[in-house]
């Protein structure tokens, strides 16, 4: 797929210039030709030499290059190229992007191009969730611009959260959803996986038996459509998708505090195993067998995700996806369901131990929608979601 396409790599400055020297070796591999731009701050980091070896071309970082601006050269790079990719996009970039500063030869291009952009982001968890950032990313967005992370984890500066940039091979793959140009280019999708855990006390929870795997399957296959995917996702045990924007958490309060964030969408899938209850006061310390018997536990309900986002008076997607897992009357239950909800499809399987689908690599779905039911034939999980993705292409 990037054979032969031209990538011109902003690297800017930032701890995360480091992934840039893999990237460009994974670029390569597949490939690519891969033209770098410097800014100064990343020569703090990374090394000409090192960048223009691994790219096998020469590196540009002077504005006021007399030989390369001789035929505005600035220009030139910035349409030539397939994508400009700018990994790791800094806030300071960022916010020059997203109010026309051009004071260099990063932000210059940046300005001067009609070429797609596609930007990782990486800082401190701080700086990512300043109203500043989030402003210049919402102007990013409306601007056309593409994303994919940051992921969350730990910090150079030793914080957690999110702000880490993404690992090359995630953004490789977002590279390749950009380059693809499906029928999703340009669609956000959300997409909640995996089973929550409702603590109980510090060592123990309630949950849900979900591998996370269809989740997963059907994030890669909107990637690959060309849409941009949030995905949220419990502790599942399925390895996570490749060129989405990964948010991890581990309650229902959490992915509900998730999903509202991610808003808006052009459309939510919400394959996630959610606990209908929780422990109304989760205990702080272990909770020890006594002599007066069995522990008392009282439940709260958790909140109700899919409803809540298919009964939005103001930024309803567009299409509104729920799963219905069930293991006694799977229709009437997931027809019913549809309609209680409020959302414009139910994906329902029978998740009955004989059928190996709860953790299993293939599933047998039901589509309901308001034309009615549709029956698929058992096959792999991946080639549900991909065909679940044609579908919800076609729906947009």
């Amino acid at each position: 797929m990037l054979t032969d396409k031209r990538i011109l790599l902003i690297i800017a400055g930032g701890i995360a210039a480091f992934k840039s020297l893999d990237l460009i070796r994974r670029l390569r591999e597949r490939g690519a030709l891969v033209t770098p731009v410097l800014t100064r701050a990343a020569e703090e980091f990374v090394t000409p030499l090192s960048v223009s070896s691994l790219a096998g071309e020469k590196i540009y970082r002077d504005l006021f290059d007399l030989t390369d601006e001789a035929e505005m050269g600035h220009i030139q790079l910035s349409r030539s190229a397939d994508l400009i990719v700018v990994a790791p996009g800094t806030a300071d970039l960022m916010a020059k992007m997203a109010n026309g500063l051009a004071n260099d030869l990063a932000s210059t291009l940046l300005l001067a191009t009609d070429t797609p952009v596609l930007v990782a982001p990486a800082m401190n968890v701080r700086m990512w969730d300043h109203p500043a950032t989030q402003r210049n990313l919402a102007t990013l967005k409306a601007d056309g611009v593409s994303f994919v992370g940051p992921n969350e984890g730990d910090m150079a500066c030793g914080e957690y959260g999110p702000g880490r940039m993404s690992e090359p091979l995630e953004i490789v793959a977002a590279i390749e959803g950009a380059m693809k140009a499906g029928p999703l280019t340009g669609r956000r999708i959300l997409v909640t996986s995996g089973p929550t855990h409702e603590p109980i006390d510090p060592v123990r929870y309630i949950a849900n038996r979900s591998s996370g795997a269809q989740g997963t399957a059907i994030a890669e296959a909107l990637v690959a459509q060309g849409a941009e995917v949030v995905f949220v996702t419990g502790p599942a045990d399925a390895a996570r998708p490749r060129g989405v924007h990964l948010v991890e958490v581990q309650s229902a309060q959490e992915m509900m505090q998730a999903v509202q964030e991610a808003l808006p969408v052009d459309a939510a899938v919400f394959s996630a195993a959610v606990a209908d209850w929780r422990v109304a006061s989760a205990s702080d310390s272990k909770i020890k067998k006594t002599k007066q018997g069995l522990p008392k536990l009282e439940f709260a309900e958790n909140p109700d995700i899919l409803a809540t986002v298919s009964q939005l008076q103001n930024g309803r997607p567009k299409l509104v996806v729920g799963f219905a897992a069930e293991t006694d009357d799977v229709l009437a239950n997931a027809t019913a369901k549809r309609t209680r909800k409020g959302c414009d499809w139910i994906v329902a399987n029978d998740v009955s131990p004989e059928t190996g689908i709860m953790g299993g690599s293939e599933n047998a779905v039901t589509l309901i929608s308001e034309d009615g039911a549709e029956s698929w034939p058992r096959m792999g999980k991946t080639e549900v979601a991909k065909i679940l993705a044609e579908r919800i292409a076609k729906a947009l």
